[in-house]
């Protein structure tokens, strides 16, 4: 995977989650909610100031620190070639996109534009990047758990 695919890749992903929230704010905002399946799954414009169920509401700094550090450590593991297959590249590059897409958020609005509501569950509105985030994690763990070699083990093989 080059630098250009990889940056390429990221830019797309943080491009569709923009996009579906800059629809979010000038179309869905002024209706509220629209139900997509009736009691499972509508659309509802909100504004998220804090994590999940509004933890640490208001905390827009520490949520830009912790996507930096997010960021950089992704990078970091690149430069250094820690990720060994392209499962494990790949799902760093997907939490990535889901990292700048919410902080790009937070620094021009303070907040997070938030639009996905699953009903028959009580569970916080979301939105693309928080999905993002959510499965380049659970992908890392598959990679971290069942595909990543500690590098004295492969030497040692």
């Amino acid at each position: 995977m080059t630098i250009l695919m990889t940056l390429l890749a990221v830019f797309a992903m943080v491009l569709v989650d923009q996009v579906v929230k800059y629809w979010a704010v000038t179309v869905l905002a002024p209706m509220g909610s629209i139900p997509l399946i009736p009691g499972v799954l509508q659309l509802t414009y909100v504004e998220n100031r804090g994590a999940a169920f509004s933890l640490l509401e208001d905390q827009t700094w520490l949520f830009l620190l912790l996507a930096l550090l997010v960021v950089g450590a992704i990078i970091y593991a690149f430069s250094r070639n820690l990720i060994q297959n392209v499962w494990g590249k790949v799902s760093l590059l997907v939490v990535c996109a889901g990292a700048v897409g919410n902080a790009i958020d937070r620094a021009v609005h303070q907040y997070v534009v938030d639009m996905i509501e699953v009903l028959f569950i009580r569970f916080p509105v979301f939105n693309i990047a928080d999905i993002y985030v959510t499965v380049g994690v659970a992908l890392f763990a598959v990679y971290y758990l069942f595909q990543h070699r500690d590098p004295e083990e492969q030497t040692r093989r």
